[in-house]
């Protein structure tokens, strides 16, 4: 084995055990026929699809699940920008209360916040609206859009800001010209672990908007009684987070 052989071997590695379970569950999507022990389907097929666009209202679910998940990741970077700025400059002892309260919604399931959040959505006429399911998403979106994005506030920045504002930039030109470019990787990061928290997020969906199919509401009842159709939804499911990862890494590689 070449030294070059030798050090790609450990992400070979990792690369296939991150990989095999996936490629299980592309087989299974595909398997109209897999009967044991065959170690691969006995007919293949799109049957798995069809069902699932077709009794489990997929095409719905996938346009609300996008929709809820780019609306709570962009209001929860316009709410975390000015938060990330303030602990980003300060002492992690200094902001340790802050940061508590922040992880608070990531320590408690979802379904139990949710339910909390539904008492109040009822008696605002959010409860089973797509409005609901944004604010509700919000909740645990925002932590980590937050978290995400203070570490980018350090001097660097700052040291940028200051000669932006000595050159004469206003603040939005400051902003643009400035800011959003020196911050611009931990922007996509923070961006992208939005969008997952809220795409793949089912307990406070099912708590909040038990009415309104959502993709991972649509996908969990397939689980026990038909896994071909459950892992087609899983597929789909997974589709936009890799587009997201890609964009988000392209968006990192941008020069600040």
């Amino acid at each position: 084995m070449t030294e070059r052989a030798r050090r790609a071997a450990p992400a070979v590695v990792v690369g296939l055990l991150v990989a095999l379970p996936f490629a299980g569950l592309a087989l299974q999507a595909l398997a109209d026929v897999w009967r044991a022990p065959a170690l691969v389907p006995q007919e293949w097929g799109l049957r798995g699809f069809r069902v699932a666009f077709a009794e489990g209202a997929a095409g719905e679910a996938l346009a609300r699940s996008a929709a809820v998940a780019a609306a709570a990741t962009a209001i929860a970077l316009v709410l975390a920008w000015p938060a990330a700025r303030v602990l980003g400059r300060r002492p992690l002892r200094r902001s340790w209360l802050v940061l508590t309260v922040l992880a608070l919604p990531l320590l408690v399931p979802a379904y139990a916040t949710g339910r909390g959040l539904a008492e109040w959505f009822i008696r605002l006429g959010l409860a089973d609206s797509t409005a609901g399911l944004v604010l509700a998403h919000l909740t645990v979106v925002l932590p980590y859009v937050v978290l995400a994005l203070a570490p980018a506030f350090g001097p660097r920045v700052r040291e940028r800001e200051e000669m932006a504002d000595a050159l004469g930039l206003g603040r939005v030109r400051r902003l643009v010209l400035v800011s959003v470019p020196a911050v611009l990787p931990d922007l996509a990061v923070a961006a992208l672990l939005g969008m997952m928290v809220s795409w793949g997020q089912y307990g406070l969906s099912l708590a909040v908007g038990g009415g309104l199919p959502t993709l991972p509401g649509v996908l969990v009842p397939f689980v026990g009684t038909d896994p071909q159709v459950a892992a087609a939804l899983a597929l789909i499911l997974l589709a936009p987070a890799v587009a997201a990862v890609v964009i988000a890494l392209r968006l990192a590689r941008a020069p600040a």
